[in-house]
């Protein structure tokens, strides 16, 4: 699968533009020495983020998000490819998870059940998705008041849910055991069989 092909399949299922995609594209600036901003994660903050994409892409047959290590991939990626603005929002985010989960369950997110942390996600996704559609509009009117409104921040789950997504199908757990993988394409099959439960291609 295309890296461009990808994003375009991450944003349509997260309901707004790949976050840092600009980025992705286009790739590294080799004059570029590091993160301007970088922000120093802790191996706390890792686990956590493990945790909310294990629940995001749980294991089953293949493995999940966890064991794909998609918590340090996800701050590799916050740090290389989002401007200043989306790092805070993301990193702020982390505490505003755990602060929805104890007002939801009455305990932080890795102390819940994973019925709960599923529900608390899905109830995000929802509130995620609702704010993302609002904040395009709102963007659209101020700008025409002022051009140079910089814009409102992002909703931190779609980061954390398209950065899980990212991590995981560009993985090698991912690639290889989630989806079909041929590490050497052959002659091109137009007319492949479907069978009902195939995975995607790699």
């Amino acid at each position: 699968m295309e890296r461009r092909e990808l994003l375009k399949m991450i944003a349509l299922l997260t309901g707004g533009v790949m976050i840092g995609s600009s980025a992705l594209l286009v790739g590294c600036n080799p004059e570029k020495k590091g993160p301007k901003n970088a922000i120093d994660f802790t191996p706390e903050e890792v686990d956590f983020l493990n945790e909310v994409s294990e629940t995001i892409l749980p294991a089953t047959k293949s493995p999940g998000a966890k064991a794909a290590k998609v918590g340090t991939f996800m701050t590799v990626m916050v740090n290389d490819c989002y401007e200043d603005k989306d790092q805070k929002t993301f990193y702020a985010g982390i505490g505003q998870l755990d602060a929805a989960c104890k007002k939801m369950h009455g305990s932080g997110f890795l102390k819940v059940t994973p019925a709960q942390r599923q529900s608390l996600l899905v109830n995000l996704d929802k509130e995620a998705k609702e704010y993302q559609s609002k904040k395009s509009g709102l963007e659209e009117v101020e700008r025409k008041k002022n051009k140079d409104f910089a814009g409102l921040p992002n909703h931190y789950f779609i980061m954390m849910k398209q950065l899980t997504m990212l991590g995981y199908f560009t993985s090698e757990a991912g690639c290889t055991q989630a989806l079909r993988y041929i590490a050497v394409p052959g002659r091109f099959d137009g007319t492949v069989p479907y069978k009902k439960g195939d995975k995607a291609w790699a």
